[in-house]
């Protein structure tokens, strides 16, 4: 397996990406919905990781710098097929890493509160992430748990 910073341009990351929407779209409210589109994972401010099984995607990740020493952990996915086989633990270590390289101090995500979110939510703990409030511009919301770590 690769992981690589992707542009976004490639067909299999786009669908990829959309039935990841499609998919928070299904389990959380729309309001409470915060996956980033193609679009907007495209901004300058966003750095993009794929991990390539061959020609494959079988994940993906992303930081989007907040300030000058916080960035956000946006858009971790493991393709449906593959998942508890190391692939979110694998990039998840690499975006810690890469994230440190790039001077953040500090890494948060929002994710879902709903059972479907537990195993991402215990991930992010046993990578040192714990609770914290809203950041950025989210507000308090009961379909949204909050985590932060330094770096």
């Amino acid at each position: 397996m690769k992981i690589m910073v992707d542009d976004l341009s490639g067909s299999e990351i786009a669908g990829f990406l959309d039935e990841h929407v499609r998919q928070m779209r299904s389990i959380t409210p729309v309001e409470s919905k915060h996956a980033l589109d193609l679009e907007e994972l495209r901004k300058p401010e966003v750095t993009f990781w794929s991990i390539m099984d061959g020609d494959t995607v079988v994940g993906c990740g992303a930081v989007k710098r907040l300030d000058a020493g916080h960035a956000e952990l946006k858009s971790m996915r493991t393709a449906p097929t593959r998942k508890r086989s190391g692939i979110a633990s694998l990039l998840l270590e690499h975006v810690i890493t890469e994230a440190k390289a790039m001077g953040f101090t500090r890494l948060s995500l929002e994710t879902g509160s709903a059972e479907f979110f537990l195993p991402a939510r215990k991930l992010y703990g046993k990578f040192g992430f714990t609770p914290c409030g809203p950041f950025a511009n989210y507000r308090p919301d009961p379909n949204s748990t909050f985590m932060t770590r330094t770096l």
